[in-house]
């Protein structure tokens, strides 16, 4: 076949394949899934969500079963946002004895009707180092909320938590509005902090939040004792917020935009790794079993007829209980019996090749039985192999989905049955957390359903019974 008839075919393909709405509307969806895992590392929000998806330090800043942050435009009091502050005005001051006074400004505007649940500082030190949080607020009150000393750094991360290392300083500020009386109900550990920065002074500011919305200065200052061997680098600021991300957090606070694009590619790979290797399987076995026929079609036919009977599902959670799970084995024991899909429409098609007058003059010729399956038989029938893989991709991803559900999927790496698997576990259902579960539903749904519009199409065109021409 040259490159010409190669060209003229694609292009008498398409002319027909454009004909059919679904199975373009499938071809836009599954272009878009592979731009986004080709630019994954530009999408995700967490770079680092591969490989610390059940890393609870990698997650802590955030706040727990957190909704969309889009689901304020519905609400009323408008909730702060997670956001990170990374952009900060940074001086350096050189103090007596050599020492170094390094001191960063961050700005928040603070516009919500809720105060945050948290203001985290992080900054990477060395050496020993003396550190100082504070906050100016928009009505120019200054609290200096937490001081630390930290000795022997290497490269650490520090962190710096307001509602925990701030919690007394807080409540020596609301001491300055409330009365004796009204502060005999109240302790520094029963004031969540944040409620108190964010808050209008006056009094009865410890018992009714009034946001005093504004541009609050968080400020950081690192002393360097011995500035030639000690440093400070990398500071931003985690806000805490009560709504999050695109899609929100789970009960471990993890970012579920993230996982769900993290997700993508290992949907892909299992739906097109699964599909190639059984429909190919497939296609040669009933290829090889029509072309030879009598006691070969007979064993063949036999072994088919058990595998095809076998229920896959058990199969699948009895290895994966029994084995530790990993999702190449999966897939290979997924290939074990997906492979029948195709056999007997392949095999009632080869008998039919079998017995054109061109397969009959390769014979008088003497042409191999290889030469005649692989020259004339594979070349006709590997089209109808492309739509019948397209149709097998959903079933693998489902079943992996399944697996995964029941807490037997690859704990190593991040699917959309895992994320499911734990909002079962979570019981997101009781507790209403709606964007735990649809958005990996709907993207199962989606992803099949692409498949199944590109299968159903190129049916339509490959497939000799159902031509549209």
């Amino acid at each position: 076949m040259t490159f010409g008839d190669i060209k003229y075919r694609l292009n008498e393909f398409w002319s027909e394949f454009r004909k059919e709405r679904s199975g373009l509307i499938g071809l836009g969806i599954l272009i878009i899934a592979l731009l986004i895992v080709i630019f994954e590392p530009l999408i995700l929000p967490w770079k680092d969500v591969n490989t610390k998806w059940r890393s609870i330090d990698y997650w802590q800043d955030n706040s727990a079963n957190a909704p969309p942050a889009w689901t304020n435009a519905f609400t009323k009091l408008k909730a702060p946002v997670t956001m990170r502050l990374e952009d900060a005005k940074k001086e350096e001051t050189e103090l007596d004895g050599g020492i170094k006074l390094v001191t960063y400004t961050f700005d928040y505007h603070y516009t919500a009707d809720k105060a945050p649940l948290d203001v985290i500082l992080h900054i990477t030190g060395h050496g020993d180092i003396p550190f100082q949080v504070a906050i100016e607020r928009p009505d120019g009150e200054t609290i200096d909320l937490a001081q630390r000393f930290e000795q022997g750094l290497s490269g650490q991360d520090i962190r710096l938590s307001i509602d925990n290392d701030g919690r007394e300083a807080a409540f020596t500020f609301v001491k300055n509005y409330e009365s004796q009386e009204a502060l005999e109900q109240f302790s520094g550990k029963s004031l969540r902090t944040a409620d108190i920065l964010f808050n209008i002074a006056q009094p009865g500011m410890a018992k009714e939040f009034k946001p005093l919305k504004g541009t609050y200065k968080l400020i950081a200052k690192a002393m360097l004792l011995d500035p030639e061997n000690s440093s400070v680098e990398e500071p931003y600021i985690v806000v805490t917020g009560s709504v999050s991300g695109i899609l929100g957090t789970d009960d471990s606070k993890r970012d579920l935009f993230s996982g769900l694009i993290a997700g993508l590619k290992w949907a892909l790979l299992i739906g097109f790794l699964t599909s190639a290797i059984s429909v190919l399987i497939g296609v040669m076995y009933g290829i090889i079993s029509a072309y030879f026929g009598g006691a070969v079609d007979s064993v063949m036919q036999f072994v088919y007829q058990i595998v095809n009977s076998m229920p896959v599902l058990p199969v699948l959670i009895v290895i994966s209980a029994i084995f530790k799970p990993n999702i190449y084995m999966l897939i290979l024991v997924m290939v074990l019996f997906f492979w029948t899909g195709s056999v007997m429409t392949v095999r009632s098609m080869a008998l039919q090749i079998k017995e054109e007058t061109y397969i009959e003059a390769a014979k008088a010729l003497g042409a191999k039985k290889s030469r005649i399956i692989f020259k004339h038989m594979v070349p006709i029938l590997i089209p109808y192999s492309f739509a019948s893989m397209a149709l097998s991709v959903p079933s693998a991803i489902v079943y992996e989905s399944s697996v995964s559900l029941l807490g037997l999927g690859d704990a190593t790496i991040v699917t959309w049955g895992q994320i499911l698997h734990d909002a079962m576990q979570g019981a997101a259902i009781l507790k209403g957390i709606w964007w735990w579960i649809l958005p990996p539903g709907l993207l199962i749904a989606i992803m099949g359903m692409t498949f199944a519009f590109l299968g159903f199409s190129m049916d339509k065109i490959l497939h000799p019974k159902l031509k549209t021409r």
